[in-house]
């Protein structure tokens, strides 16, 4: 009964308007217990039918269809029991009473089924549009790609939404295996415009930019244009920044680094994590005009031999808190792990961070891990 009377009230409404919600699905059961008061007491020389008659209509409009039908079914009991009661029953007006709630009962019932089959069949329908849009713009990672075995994972952490600022991708090129992580601050269309920017970008300039430092402004130009773009809200233009990580992986046992504000990734070597810390910290796309000089970044290359593992992440994983307010231990875990293949391993790793928060997620997860398998 729980998820079938719960009303629809949007999941992050704030506390005022949640307040109201819930006294509004509490109000039909108020009625009733009311027409009790007042039948069982001095006061019952009140007429109460229209009241009990109201209740169903009332449940149907935040209730849904089993809410209602609960609501219904309270008021035939009082009903009954007032009539009882006050020795009622051979009156005109219990059997028209009864017979009002019984109409208002199966209209309201009728109604609330229709509005949730409509809600419902919406909600699919922008479901599917959501899978369109994450196939086009986050699409999976190849289980193998050049001298790697990959796996990747995206979930939204908004309720129904498939969709948000998270991005990734890898590709394979002349200059070997490039792959991108990034987070778009805020939320909404904006940020899926802004991380759309930006891995079109990184999609055109990962086969042609020798330099990975280039791919990487590439990025930040195609961000600055969406920005200054027409119909952009100037708030969204002054917080729309991005965390992002360029990777390279030639044939050589190397991996080659462009970090922007994002979270290190981790590369699992023998069993044991290390964060790939950036020696010189460079700020996030879109913030380099809050310097006095533009960021001269370079590629930080580290060692990635054969049965390496290397994670890329958003914040969103690190961030993940507990019931003790404790983040997510993500180097423990990703030692912890023992999955094979890459995407087995993400899973694991995906269980244990839902374990760790509880099964809520506070902000979107993409996890990029590859492997270097020859």
């Amino acid at each position: 009964m729980r998820s079938d009377i719960r009303s629809s009230v949007p999941p992050r409404a704030d506390g005022h308007h949640r307040v109201l919600w819930v006294v509004a699905q509490c109000l039909p059961f108020a009625i009733a217990v009311l027409v009790v008061v007042v039948e069982l007491t001095p006061l019952h020389v009140m007429y109460t039918g229209p009241l009990l008659t109201a209740t169903p209509a009332l449940a149907a409009v935040t209730l849904g269809p089993r809410g209602t039908i609960a609501a219904a079914a309270f008021a035939l009991v009082v009903s009954m029991i007032t009539a009882t009661y006050n020795q009622a029953w051979n009156t005109q007006q219990v059997y028209t009473n009864l017979l009002a709630l019984a109409l208002v009962s199966a209209a309201s019932i009728t109604t609330s089924s229709a509005a949730r089959t409509r809600s419902e069949n919406e909600l699919n329908q922008i479901r599917k549009i959501a899978a369109a849009a994450q196939e086009v713009l986050l699409r999976p990672v190849p289980a193998r790609i050049g001298p790697l075995r990959a796996g990747s994972m995206y979930v939204a952490a908004e309720t129904g939404a498939q969709i948000g600022g998270d991005l990734y991708e890898a590709v394979q090129t002349r200059f070997g295996v490039r792959l991108i992580i990034g987070d778009v601050r805020g939320k909404g269309l904006p940020a899926v415009r802004a991380a759309a920017a930006v891995l079109g970008a990184f999609r055109e300039a990962a086969h042609y930019q020798e330099n990975l430092v280039d791919v990487m402004d590439h990025c930040a130009a195609a961000l600055e244009r969406e920005r200054l773009s027409p119909g952009v809200d100037p708030d969204a233009r002054l917080e729309g920044f991005v965390t992002a990580l360029v990777a390279q992986v030639p044939r050589e046992p190397v991996v080659e680094i462009v970090n922007r504000g994002h979270p290190p990734p981790l590369m699992l070597h023998r069993g044991r994590a290390e964060a790939l810390t950036p020696w010189c910290p460079l700020p996030p796309l879109g913030l380099d005009g809050l310097m006095a000089e533009p960021p001269e970044g370079k590629a930080e290359s580290y060692r990635f031999a054969r049965g390496d593992r290397l994670l890329l992440y958003t914040d969103g994983v690190i961030e993940a808190r507990n019931s003790d307010d404790d983040f997510f231990a993500l180097p423990d875990a990703f030692e912890a792990v023992r999955g094979s293949a890459p995407g087995e391993f993400l899973d694991e790793l995906h269980r244990a961070l839902v374990r760790h928060a509880a099964g809520c997620l506070a902000d979107d997860v993409a996890m990029v891990v590859v492997e270097r398998a020859e």
